[in-house]
């Protein structure tokens, strides 16, 4: 069970590989946390991140999970939450993928939007019966401010991320009054591995500040995250303006 400042005793995190989730386990186990999972496909990455985890204190286990083979989904994840509670789950397995390349090659942008969004419906909807049934939990997903409005240089990423955003925000109304927090986290660009190499977006972020996000809006019980807070304010006017206008702006 979680504690009063909203620090989760076990967490299971979807990406066991994510920068960003790692970053957060490793906050979370420097307060509380002691039981980690970390679900991904098997790696010796995947297998790394467990022993660091251990390394700080943690009983960190490893299960094998493929984002797309939704068919797999209800029994291995099933079987996490057989070995008890969980108070937090993360969902952070997604990909980025190549808009250039993805235009001219259809089943590669399939795999975009199976990965970031048809995969995460699959497993947002079996962790989410779960916690419910055991009547208390935090689902976190990680969505993207890339998904508040299509853009030209990255419109199958972001379409992919602006239906996991709306899918997790109707998951926590659906939820509501269940005991079940969902909280929906939307980082800008985030420096990581991921987009090494990539021209830096103005307000850019890291890893470590996103999991401090994170950790204060469990404490919080927020249902919307932006990092950094200021990205809140450059979405919303971004929303507005008129496709004209914006298919000039240099976003």
């Amino acid at each position: 069970m979680k504690d009063a400042f909203g620090t989760p005793q076990s967490l299971l995190i979807l990406g066991g590989t994510s920068e960003i989730a790692l970053a957060t386990a490793r906050r979370l186990v420097a307060r509380r946390t002691r039981t980690v999972w970390l679900a991904g496909r098997p790696s010796p990455a995947l297998e790394r991140a467990a022993a660091d985890l251990r390394d700080i204190g943690a009983d960190a286990r490893t299960v094998a999970f493929d984002a797309l083979d939704s068919e797999s989904h209800e029994e291995t994840l099933g079987k996490v939450f057989a070995e008890g509670d969980i108070d937090m789950v993360l969902l952070a397995f997604g990909i980025l993928g190549d808009q250039a390349r993805d235009e001219g090659d259809p089943m590669a942008a399939v795999r975009v939007a199976q990965t970031n969004y048809t995969g995460a419906v699959s497993a947002g909807l079996i962790c989410a019966r779960a916690l419910q049934a055991q009547g208390h939990g935090s689902l976190v997903v990680l969505s993207s401010v890339a998904g508040e409005r299509a853009r030209r240089a990255n419109f199958i990423y972001g379409s992919s991320k602006a239906g996991l955003d709306a899918f997790a925000q109707g998951l926590g109304d659906a939820l509501h009054g269940t005991g079940v927090h969902v909280m929906v986290v939307r980082p800008g660009f985030v420096r990581s591995k991921m987009t090494a190499g990539m021209a830096e977006a103005p307000m850019a972020t890291t890893p470590v500040a996103v999991a401090l996000a994170i950790e204060t809006g469990l404490r919080r019980r927020s249902e919307a995250v932006w990092v950094p807070g200021p990205l809140r304010l450059v979405m919303s006017a971004l929303r507005h303006v008129p496709r004209p206008v914006f298919r000039r702006l240099p976003v």
